[in-house]
């Protein structure tokens, strides 16, 4: 996508939530929380919905650690977070660019928007090379009965040159290893990622 595209797009998402009918706070959307007027047999529904779905990711540990980075048993990027809550360098990355690049759509910490759904969701149950085809293709389908259009980022270096660090921060989110927090603590950047991005951005 050429950049004018690329931020009109931007733009209409961030209008789009603006007009939401959620209300802006320390810059999250709070929304009214309908569970708490619902009757007990509803509660009960929803939170066997929210089983059910967190059900479907396990959180992953690395099978092997190269440059820094790490994978799982097929090979597939991942997260290595330390029980003190340091998290890998691709986890930090990937958070700060998701939330300069994506989260105008897909909503704070990947939990969605009245624009966009979230990809923590939907990352339960996608692999590492449908999610790359997705961003770089974009996709069209349907949401809440009405035509989505997903768009290609195949040509934006912000977000192509980080693709695997997104991936990888919203699969820790996904898989329930990362809460909604602000990344502090992190393990310092390793060489192959200076490296990747240098010559990425040519650097």
């Amino acid at each position: 996508m050429h950049a004018p595209a690329f931020y009109a797009y931007k733009q209409s998402c961030q209008m789009r939530m603006m007009s939401a009918s959620g209300r802006r706070s320390g810059g999250h959307v709070v929304h009214s929380t309908i569970a708490r007027r619902a009757g007990g047999g509803t509660a009960l529904l929803v939170l066997a919905a929210l089983a059910a779905s967190a059900a479907l990711a396990e959180p992953t540990k690395p099978a092997r650690a190269e440059g820094g980075q790490y994978f799982d048993a097929d090979g597939a990027p991942t997260y290595n977070i330390r029980p003190d809550g340091t998290v890998d360098w691709a986890t930090y990355s990937g958070y700060r660019r998701y939330h300069a690049e994506c989260h105008v759509c897909h909503g704070p910490d990947g939990e969605g928007s009245t624009y966009a759904p979230g990809l923590v969701g939907s990352l339960k149950t996608m692999t590492h090379d449908e999610f790359v085809a997705v961003v770089v293709q974009g996709r069209q389908g349907n949401a809440a009965g009405k035509p989505s259009v997903m768009p290609s980022f195949g040509t934006n270096t912000n977000v192509m040159c980080y693709l695997d660090d997104i991936y990888v921060y919203l699969r820790a989110r996904a898989e329930g290893a990362l809460p909604r927090v602000r990344l502090e603590k992190r393990e310092d950047k390793p060489k192959a990622a200076t490296d990747a991005e240098r010559t990425c951005l040519g650097e």
